[in-house]
């Protein structure tokens, strides 16, 4: 089944959220906590002669999922997501940003954990069919959008340890405000000694729920010390700086060049850290991907060669980094500001998003 021979069956809903209670949830979504009236299905199957294929394309109500006690999802994790948001442009079109290489990491996830791979085209039309039916979710403060969740999971009921051969992909959507707040201001980072994200030869470069799920020790660690995010470390790597819970880390030097750790098979592919590299570079700044420790971090700092340091994700976009605290050190000024290039940076992504500065990359995709 591809998006060009298959139509999505409208089940719209009856009982969609009335206009005035939609209000006021834009008036300030926050992140997360609240989701528009429908979601995109495709279900896959694999019939007795072993042959797998993508079926009943459909639009649903939001609402609970039915599944097995025995799915596989909930008991072997075969499960994977993406993310993504959608703009409103000043005519009134809506546009989603990269997702073609969303589609191609959902793939690479799915081949990781051995999920069926699901055709891009399908995967654009799934975005466009939500967005279509509940574009009137899309807030319109300054940093808002539509935040898009496609997510793949295994439904077949069996115990057996194998990949699946039932498998539900499905789009929700949430309306989301700024991820940290309104105010674009710095963040701590607590530097995890106890716990890892990923390891050699594991799922870190695929995105999937164990990973977050994983990491979720640390952070209750790190929020426990008054910080808003965990950094990992390769400890068999002279602590090797990697990523945050769910977002990319990059260091502008003095001389104006830029660093991010690069991919080992441990580290998320990024969707705006590619985006992230790529701008820094239209800018002239030599951006490299390589192996930064820690101590690099703390002596480059503390020297000046080290000038910001920045996260980046599709939540939060680019977030400047404060202090990292590691255990009772700290690496960095307590009143330290967010940084030149980081919000030029910062401010040029969210304009080619919102349509307010040219997409001379053709990164942006037309949904509505």
């Amino acid at each position: 089944m591809t998006a060009t021979d298959t139509q999505f069956a409208q089940h719209l809903s009856t009982q969609r959220v009335p206009a005035e209670e939609r209000a006021a949830i834009l008036a300030d979504p926050g992140f997360g906590n609240f989701f528009t009236d429908h979601t995109a299905i495709v279900d896959f199957r694999t019939d007795e002669a072993g042959v797998g294929g993508w079926r009943d394309a459909r639009l649903e109500p939001y609402g609970p999922i039915a599944l097995d006690p025995a799915a596989a999802v909930l008991h072997y994790g075969q499960e994977i997501f993406e993310g993504m948001k959608a703009y409103r442009h000043a005519d009134g079109s809506i546009w989603t940003f990269r997702a073609d290489a969303n589609a191609a990491r959902l793939n690479r996830s799915a081949i990781r954990l051995a999920l069926p791979q699901l055709p891009e085209e399908l995967f654009l039309e799934s975005l466009r069919q939500l967005v279509a039916a509940d574009q009137d979710w899309i807030p319109s403060g300054d940093g808002e959008s539509l935040y898009l969740r496609p997510f793949m999971i295994a439904t077949e009921a069996f115990l057996g340890v194998r990949p699946a051969r039932e498998v539900s992909y499905r789009v929700i959507a949430s309306p989301a405000g700024n991820y940290f707040g309104g105010e674009v201001k710095p963040v701590d980072i607590w530097v995890s000694r106890n716990y890892a994200r990923a390891g050699r030869g594991g799922t870190g470069a695929a995105k999937a729920g164990g990973n977050y799920a994983s990491s979720l020790a640390a952070q209750l660690e790190a929020e426990a010390h008054g910080c808003k995010q965990v950094l990992f470390l390769d400890q068999f790597n002279d602590n090797a700086v990697e990523e945050l819970g769910g977002m990319n880390v990059f260091f502008v030097y003095r001389d104006g060049s830029m660093v991010t750790p690069a991919l080992s098979g441990t580290i998320l592919e990024g969707v705006t850290r590619s985006s992230v590299i790529q701008l820094g570079r239209d800018r002239g700044a030599e951006v490299t991907e390589r192996t930064i420790t820690l101590d690099e971090w703390r002596t480059g700092v503390e020297s000046g060669e080290i000038t910001e340091v920045f996260a980046c994700g599709t939540a939060a976009v680019i977030t400047p980094i404060g202090r990292l605290r590691d255990g009772d050190e700290f690496i960095g000024a307590e009143n330290a500001q967010p940084g030149e290039v980081t919000m030029a940076i910062r401010s040029q992504l969210l304009g080619i998003q919102t349509g307010a500065v040219e997409d001379t990359h053709g990164w942006l995709t037309r949904l509505v």
